[in-house]
């Protein structure tokens, strides 16, 4: 591996991934619809940016980067979002909990209210179809169009999904489109010569670029590891929860969603870069890569896997 492009290298996870890779000494560039490089909560560039090849291009328009995409070997997209009023994001980044409230009581009203929900689609942009799904599946079918025709190993096309834990306090939608996206790109991507890879963190975490975050993560990783160690016939709240979805068949989502929160653990932003770019030079990964697959390509001790979530697959 050694070029790749990360849609959306200046955000969040993104930028993670574009630092974790130049570590590994591959060459990175990014493509965002500001162009400009990452910086920091408090606006700084740090070091690393420099080593970056910084561009301005639309996702849902791959013709405006379609030159980088006939250089790379691989591709990183991380563009999405968790809720559609986006304002949530500058909430965690400025560690405002009062606005990061407002986001989540929008992203509900914005679902139950037909004409918020029509004026957003009629923009275009914002919708979780456009951001979780629309965006991947365009950049994955220019990259299969446009990429440079080399002997070697499958090209891999990484797709940052999610584990299904945050419903119903995000609306369904999140998780819907961010699986309608995998399945989209695995049939994009169903060729030899290509591999595709469904990274599904959990909570993911940084205590200084989103503080708001820490608590929760102590609180979940907690919750794991209670789980973890609970004796198979002990009653648990996730297995309660199971039963429970598996008799009321209308609550079952959003059983099962609070019942993986409960063992499944947090991840920090960190490992889930690093894991990302293990699987970009390890030809046998592709699939689903959960936080248990994570951990396992960074070598963590194995976590007991007996709690993993029904219909999670692990990488070949």
């Amino acid at each position: 591996m050694q070029h790749i492009l990360v849609v959306g290298g200046n955000g969040f996870i993104g930028s993670a991934i574009c630092k974790a890779a130049l570590s590994r000494g591959m060459q990175v560039t990014s493509v965002s619809s500001s162009g400009r490089p990452y910086q920091t909560p408090k606006g700084h560039s740090p070091a690393w940016t420099s080593k970056v090849q910084w561009r301005k291009g639309d996702a849902l328009n791959p013709d405006t980067f379609v030159d980088i995409l006939s250089e790379v070997n691989g591709v990183v997209h991380t563009l999405g979002t968790l809720l559609e009023d986006g304002e949530y994001k500058a909430a965690l980044r400025r560690g405002d909990p009062f606005k990061l409230f407002g986001s989540f009581l929008n992203g509900v009203i914005g679902q139950t209210n037909p004409l918020k929900k029509s004026s957003q689609s009629a923009q275009g942009t914002g919708t979780y179809e456009v951001l979780n799904r629309d965006t991947a599946l365009r950049v994955c079918e220019a990259f299969v169009a446009n990429a440079a025709r080399v002997e070697g190993p499958p090209r891999p096309f990484i797709y940052i999904s999610a584990e299904d834990i945050f419903r119903p306090i995000i609306p369904a939608k999140y998780i819907e489109t961010k699986r309608e996206a995998e399945q989209g790109l695995e049939l994009l991507l169903a060729r030899e010569s290509y591999r595709g890879i469904y990274v599904r963190p959990s909570l993911v975490y940084h205590a200084h670029y989103r503080p708001l975050t820490s608590p929760a993560a102590v609180l979940f990783d907690l919750s794991a590891n209670l789980h973890a160690k609970a004796p198979l016939a002990f009653p648990t709240p996730s297995r309660i929860l199971r039963h429970l979805a598996s008799t009321f068949p209308s609550s079952s989502a959003s059983l099962q969603s609070i019942a993986n929160a409960m063992v499944i653990p947090p991840i920090h932003v960190d490992h889930v870069a690093a894991a990302a770019c293990v699987a970009l030079e390890r030809p046998d990964v592709k699939g689903v890569v959960g936080v248990n697959e994570m951990r396992k390509l960074l070598e963590w001790p194995e976590r007991s896997s007996k709690h993993q979530p029904a219909g999670v697959n692990s990488f070949s």
